[in-house]
């Protein structure tokens, strides 16, 4: 039987965060996820982050995900070290539900280029 495009996309989120959970003892959601590679993108290592840095990290990861689909471009670093990124093409209007799966799609992709999990 073969899986619906849904379904291979849960599938396969499914065992993306399970491979998080083994490292990081819960199981993330797409937040917690999109935290993750912020930090890693920012590359400063484990710190505590404002509520307001963690925003930013969450941005700076959505910004470098869709950046793949060429939603945004990078631009290089800021006064503070952050990495940067332009709007190139505006995101299609999409439901809820659609930016939701975008989003993990896109998760799923930069952690298979990447080689982390």
């Amino acid at each position: 039987m073969e899986l619906s495009e849904l379904e291979l996309l849960k599938k396969r989120w499914n065992d993306l965060t399970t491979s998080l959970e083994a490292q990081f003892g819960d199981v993330p959601d797409l937040q917690v996820v999109l935290f993750l590679i912020g930090v890693q993108e920012l590359g400063r290592g484990r710190q505590d982050f404002s509520k307001d840095e963690k925003q930013d990290l969450m941005h700076l990861a959505t910004c470098r995900i869709l950046s793949q689909y060429g939603y945004y471009e990078y631009t290089g670093m800021d006064t503070d070290g952050w990495p940067e990124y332009r709007l190139v093409k505006k995101l299609p209007a999409m439901s809820l539900r659609e930016q939701d799966m975008l989003l993990k799609q896109a998760v799923i992709d930069y952690f298979e280029k990447k080689d982390i999990t």
